[in-house]
C-alpha cells in the first residue's frame, strides 16, 4: 500500500525548510516539489478543511505564516503534519502530497478566486466557528 494508489510514485526524501515554510518531497519517478506550508494547510485533507461532503469545504484564511511544529510518519502511506496554529488533523498520503505539487499552479489560483468570491482577505485571522450546544473536542459526528 505504497500511497494508496497501486504503482504511485512514493517519496524517497522529504525535506522540512522551516526558515522558508516550504516541505520538499522528491519522488521516486524524479518529481520534486516544494509545497509551502500554507498551501497545505489550506487544502488539509482534513474534515475541518475539506468539510464532510462536495460544497462544505472551509475557505482557510490567515495562514501565510503558519509553521509545521512536527510531522509524523502513517503506516507508509502518509504524513500528519502538526501546524503552528494547533491544526493537526490531516492525514496527506503520498498521493495526496504529489497531487498538491503537480497542480500547486491550479490550486493557488483556485484559493485565491474563493477569497475574492467570498470578499475575503487571506491575510484575516479565522472567524471563530458557531458552538453547537452539544459535544467537546473535534468529533466528526
Amino acid at each position: 500500500m505504497a500511497g494508496l494508489k497501486s504503482g504511485a510514485p512514493t517519496p524517497q526524501d522529504i525535506t522540512v525548510h522551516s526558515q522558508s515554510r516550504v516541505l520538499e518531497i522528491t519522488f521516486t519517478d524524479g518529481a520534486r516539489f516544494r509545497l509551502p506550508f500554507e498551501l497545505m494547510r489550506v487544502y488539509s485533507p482534513s474534515a475541518e478543511v475539506m468539510g464532510h461532503g462536495h460544497g462544505q469545504e472551509v475557505l482557510q484564511t490567515g495562514k501565510r505564516e503558519v509553521d509545521l511544529v512536527s510531522l509524523e510518519p502513517i503506516g507508509n502511506y502518509a504524513v500528519q503534519p502538526t501546524f503552528s496554529d494547533g491544526h493537526d488533523t490531516g492525514i496527506f498520503s503520498w498521493d495526496y502530497l504529489y497531487y498538491l505539487g503537480s497542480q500547486q499552479d491550479r490550486l493557488w489560483t483556485e484559493y485565491e478566486e474563493r477569497l475574492r468570491a467570498a470578499g475575503a482577505d487571506r491575510d484575516a485571522p479565522m472567524a471563530r466557528p458557531a458552538a453547537h450546544g452539544h459535544g467537546h473536542g473535534h468529533g466528526c459526528g
